[in-house]
């Protein structure tokens, strides 16, 4: 789960310690007596999902992150002390190793199939990486020898978080062989973890960045400029994910900071989706297509204080996946963090107990 309520949590993610649950045998199921919709993205939303387990690479435990328009499907397999970040292409899962490591994630994928990440190298420092087709290669870093890549475009354009030579944290686009340092919305400190979380064709860059008020927020790179899109009311946003045509999705707080919510940021305002029905107060947007759908997840109230659950938003509604799948499948689904223009979605939950990546395929 990318929480990044607290600084804390923020630096914990920064180089690849994320709480999304990675997780053997795969099997798929169908809910053909359900009723179903027409064309995703097209007429009226998706009325059901048949529901995929990837697999693993042979661990306990995998995570989906990232799925691109033929369905090719990135993330992280392994161990309780060990991971690979795999690419599940075609029905298999062929992992893509790591730097000399011990742990490994792919964040995104492009159309070609290439791969955006982190691994650990063998002084267990985060690297991040580009996976071309052949092997996993470093990409360096700003100075500071940590850097974490978390998504691709189509012409190969990486975007991510790396240390400087000062200590500090701060959003990179990679291109070309190089790294350019994207600056920050004002902040000036080891302290304070800034980074490019998603970017479109366009090369438009979204992410996190503290201001100078030491306030973390929403922010958009286009045309060599930082600005930001603003919250909710808050003091307080994250942007994860932008479309084709510059719709931003991610979190922001409300008036008073009480509730964060998943938001869809479009020509300027940002709209505020809500939660699902019972929740704590918290949602967060991971992901979008180009029709402007959202996948995330929503914070739900639980006997022992809150539990996780995937949602899809579309045509002005947020639904709980785990209502979209049949009831008796044995998955429960936590969170959502990529969906294509198909209307396949990926993420992570759990199948009769254990931790797995799943695709959804609309019926």
């Amino acid at each position: 789960m990318r929480n990044l309520k607290t600084p804390l949590a923020a630096a914990i993610i920064a180089f690849g310690f994320t709480s999304a649950s990675y997780g053997a045998a795969s099997a798929t199921v169908s809910w053909f007596n359900a009723p179903r919709a027409a064309t995703f993205g097209g007429v009226r939303p998706v009325e059901t999902y048949t529901v995929t387990d990837l697999g693993t690479l042979g661990g306990a435990y995998s995570g989906a992150q990232g799925i691109n328009p033929s369905g090719q499907i990135t993330g992280g397999s392994g161990a309780s002390n060990t991971a690979d970040a795999f690419l599940y292409s075609g029905g298999q899962m062929m992992s893509l190793g790591n730097l000399g490591g011990s742990s490994a994630n792919g964040n995104g994928i492009n159309a070609s199939g290439e791969v955006a990440g982190y691994s650990t190298n063998a002084r267990g420092k985060y690297r991040a990486f580009l996976y071309s087709g052949r092997n996993m290669r470093d990409i360096g870093d700003l100075g500071g020898g940590q850097a974490t890549a978390y998504a691709i475009n189509d012409t190969g354009i990486v975007v991510g978080s790396s240390i400087t030579r000062k200590g500090f944290n701060h959003p990179f686009v990679y291109s070309k062989g190089r790294l350019t340092d994207l600056g920050t919305l004002g902040s000036h400190g080891p302290g304070f973890w800034n980074s490019a979380q998603g970017i479109n064709d366009s090369s438009q860059v979204v992410g996190i960045s503290y201001n100078a008020a030491g306030n973390f927020l929403a922010f958009l790179w286009s045309d060599g400029k930082m600005r930001s899109i603003g919250t909710l009311g808050g003091d307080w946003s994250d942007a994860y994910g932008i479309n084709s045509g510059g719709q931003v999705t991610g979190q922001a707080y409300t008036r008073g900071n009480v509730q964060a919510h998943a938001f869809l940021w479009s020509h300027g305002k940002m709209m505020d989706l809500g939660v699902l029905p019972g929740s704590v107060g918290y949602s967060w947007g991971f992901g979008l297509n180009s029709f402007g759908v959202v996948v995330g997840q929503s914070q739900q109230n639980s006997r022992n204080g809150y539990v996780e659950h995937a949602f899809v938003y579309s045509f002005g509604k947020m639904r709980d996946l785990n209502k979209l799948i049949p009831a008796r499948s044995g998955w429960f689904l936590k969170e959502a963090y990529s969906v294509n223009d198909s209307g396949q979605i990926v993420g992570d939950g759990t199948i009769h107990g254990k931790d797995r990546a799943f695709v959804l395929t609309p019926n």
